[in-house]
Protein backbone atom coordinates (compact mmCIF):
# COMPACT_ATOMS: atom_id res chain seq x y z
CA UNK A 1 0.00 0.00 0.00
CA UNK A 2 1.20 3.32 -0.88
CA UNK A 3 0.49 6.87 0.54
CA UNK A 4 -1.68 8.38 -2.27
CA UNK A 5 -1.79 12.09 -0.58
CA UNK A 6 -2.05 14.10 2.49
CA UNK A 7 -3.98 17.43 2.93
CA UNK A 8 -2.78 20.49 4.44
CA UNK A 9 -5.23 22.97 5.52
CA UNK A 10 -3.98 26.53 4.96
CA UNK A 11 -5.02 30.12 5.10
CA UNK A 12 -3.26 31.58 1.86
CA UNK A 13 -2.93 28.59 -0.47
CA UNK A 14 -0.94 30.75 -2.87
CA UNK A 15 2.04 31.41 -0.31
CA UNK A 16 1.85 27.46 0.65
CA UNK A 17 1.97 26.97 -3.06
CA UNK A 18 4.88 29.08 -3.83
CA UNK A 19 6.65 27.45 -0.20
CA UNK A 20 6.00 23.77 -2.04
CA UNK A 21 6.82 24.40 -5.44
CA UNK A 22 10.33 26.73 -5.11
CA UNK A 23 11.52 25.02 -1.89
CA UNK A 24 10.49 21.70 -1.40
CA UNK A 25 10.18 20.06 -4.89
CA UNK A 26 6.77 20.17 -5.64
CA UNK A 27 4.76 20.69 -8.77
CA UNK A 28 1.87 22.55 -9.11
CA UNK A 29 -0.88 20.32 -11.56
CA UNK A 30 -4.30 22.81 -10.32
CA UNK A 31 -4.81 25.57 -8.61
CA UNK A 32 -8.93 26.26 -7.62
CA UNK A 33 -8.91 30.12 -7.46
CA UNK A 34 -6.51 29.85 -4.66
CA UNK A 35 -9.04 28.23 -2.59
CA UNK A 36 -7.43 24.56 -2.98
CA UNK A 37 -4.18 23.44 -5.17
CA UNK A 38 -2.48 19.63 -5.78
CA UNK A 39 0.60 19.52 -6.30
CA UNK A 40 2.98 16.24 -6.88
CA UNK A 41 6.34 15.24 -6.15
CA UNK A 42 7.18 12.89 -9.00
CA UNK A 43 6.78 9.93 -6.49
CA UNK A 44 3.20 9.28 -7.26
CA UNK A 45 2.25 11.15 -3.90
CA UNK A 46 0.08 14.68 -3.66
CA UNK A 47 -0.20 16.83 -1.55
CA UNK A 48 -3.66 18.93 -1.48
CA UNK A 49 -3.10 22.33 -0.04
CA UNK A 50 -6.71 23.26 1.34
CA UNK A 51 -7.54 26.86 1.80
CA UNK A 52 -9.13 27.31 5.21
CA UNK A 53 -11.82 29.69 3.29
CA UNK A 54 -13.67 26.29 2.34
CA UNK A 55 -13.93 25.19 6.03
CA UNK A 56 -15.52 28.03 6.00
CA UNK A 57 -13.00 29.97 8.31
CA UNK A 58 -11.10 33.05 7.73
CA UNK A 59 -8.32 32.25 10.76
CA UNK A 60 -5.06 30.65 10.21
CA UNK A 61 -5.29 26.52 10.95
CA UNK A 62 -4.28 25.38 14.05
CA UNK A 63 -2.54 22.14 14.11
CA UNK A 64 -2.43 19.48 17.51
CA UNK A 65 0.88 20.04 19.38
CA UNK A 66 3.91 18.29 17.77
CA UNK A 67 2.01 17.32 14.25
CA UNK A 68 4.27 18.21 11.52
CA UNK A 69 5.54 17.42 8.28
CA UNK A 70 9.02 16.09 7.31
CA UNK A 71 11.23 16.31 4.09
CA UNK A 72 14.18 14.44 3.60
CA UNK A 73 17.12 15.27 1.92
CA UNK A 74 19.84 13.58 0.58
CA UNK A 75 22.66 15.11 3.09
CA UNK A 76 24.01 17.86 5.46
CA UNK A 77 24.76 19.79 2.27
CA UNK A 78 21.48 19.71 0.70
CA UNK A 79 19.71 20.41 4.61
CA UNK A 80 22.03 23.90 4.85
CA UNK A 81 20.56 24.96 0.81
CA UNK A 82 17.19 24.67 1.75
CA UNK A 83 17.80 26.72 4.79
CA UNK A 84 19.53 29.36 3.40
CA UNK A 85 17.28 29.89 0.51
CA UNK A 86 14.20 29.32 3.32
CA UNK A 87 16.03 32.19 5.54
CA UNK A 88 15.12 34.66 2.35
CA UNK A 89 11.44 33.80 2.92
CA UNK A 90 8.74 36.23 4.54
CA UNK A 91 6.44 34.81 7.48
CA UNK A 92 8.51 31.76 7.75
CA UNK A 93 9.54 31.07 10.93
CA UNK A 94 12.91 28.41 11.73
CA UNK A 95 12.58 27.39 14.70
CA UNK A 96 17.05 27.31 14.81
CA UNK A 97 19.78 26.66 12.36
CA UNK A 98 20.82 22.94 10.89
CA UNK A 99 21.78 20.55 13.50
CA UNK A 100 22.10 17.19 14.86
CA UNK A 101 18.36 16.78 15.74
CA UNK A 102 17.65 13.54 17.17
CA UNK A 103 19.33 10.43 15.16
CA UNK A 104 19.77 12.90 12.08
CA UNK A 105 20.84 16.23 10.92
CA UNK A 106 18.08 19.10 10.39
CA UNK A 107 15.78 22.07 11.00
CA UNK A 108 12.24 23.22 11.93
CA UNK A 109 10.38 26.25 10.55
CA UNK A 110 6.68 26.67 10.82
CA UNK A 111 4.72 28.01 7.81
CA UNK A 112 1.96 29.39 9.21
CA UNK A 113 1.07 27.17 12.27
CA UNK A 114 2.46 24.33 10.41
CA UNK A 115 5.75 22.97 11.44
CA UNK A 116 7.97 21.55 8.70
CA UNK A 117 10.89 19.30 9.29
CA UNK A 118 13.85 19.12 7.01
CA UNK A 119 16.44 16.97 7.78
CA UNK A 120 18.41 13.85 6.72
CA UNK A 121 16.92 10.27 5.96
CA UNK A 122 17.88 8.76 9.44
CA UNK A 123 17.96 5.12 7.94
CA UNK A 124 20.72 6.35 4.84
CA UNK A 125 24.51 6.77 5.21
CA UNK A 126 23.78 10.76 4.14
CA UNK A 127 24.76 12.06 7.80
CA UNK A 128 28.46 12.96 7.63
Amino acid sequence: MNLNHINLVVKDVDTAVNLFEKHLGFNLIVNRNSKMAVMENGNNFALVIWGQVLNNEENVPVYPKNFHVGFYQENEEAVWKVYENLKAEVGLQLESKPQKIRNTFGFYFLFENLMMEISVNPFTDGIV
